[in-house]
């Protein structure tokens, strides 16, 4: 009689979860769950001969879902929980030294950047270019993206370069630590 059940019934109980999940990533999970915790009750039987399964099922679903503390919560979301992997599948990384003078360079180099965008028309075109070199470092690429001949965009990066180390050594950085 159960396996009846679930025979004749399976697509409509993998449709109920779908639409009790809201078509989330885990409906499946939670539809297998729910049709393992629904046969293992000791009322299984009894509810598929009075019509009241499919009414079962879908709280099954509901709580299992949507609630924090339910049994599928703890036994297959495992929140909280985290696993490590074995100590032969770690990768081994080098360590990587930080270095907190040139994160202070860059900070003021981003910042010179700013203010040149707001001081002139000239300043704001090289940085700009600059900017535009930084993420693109090729001098053709970004003549052709923004219709400024090659050259003046060569140009613009190197007069960009010079006006921040000018501005670098006005800030107390000298030429060693850039």
């Amino acid at each position: 009689m159960i396996n009846n059940f679930f025979t004749n019934n399976y697509e409509d109980i993998q449709l109920m979860a779908k639409k009790v999940c809201k078509s989330h990533h885990e409906w499946e999970e939670v539809c297998s769950y729910s049709v393992l915790k629904f046969m293992e009750h000791e009322r299984c039987q009894e509810l598929i001969e009075a019509g009241r399964a499919m009414n079962f099922l879908s709280g099954i679903m509901h709580r299992s879902f949507y609630s924090s503390t339910s049994s599928y919560h703890y036994d297959i979301r495992q929140k909280g929980v985290m696993y490590s992997l074995p100590p032969s599948t770690q990768l081994e990384q080098p360590d990587i030294s930080y270095n907190l003078e040139e994160d202070n360079v860059l900070d003021v180099i981003k910042t010179i950047l700013e203010e040149m965008i707001s001081e002139s028309k000239e300043t704001w075109f090289i940085a700009v270019l600059f900017g535009m070199w930084i993420d693109t470092p090729n001098f053709s690429r970004i003549a052709r993206e923004t219709g400024v001949p090659r050259t003046s965009v060569s140009r613009a990066v190197g007069d960009a370069k010079v006006y921040i180390k000018k501005e670098l050594k006005l800030r107390g950085y000298d030429d060693t630590s850039i």
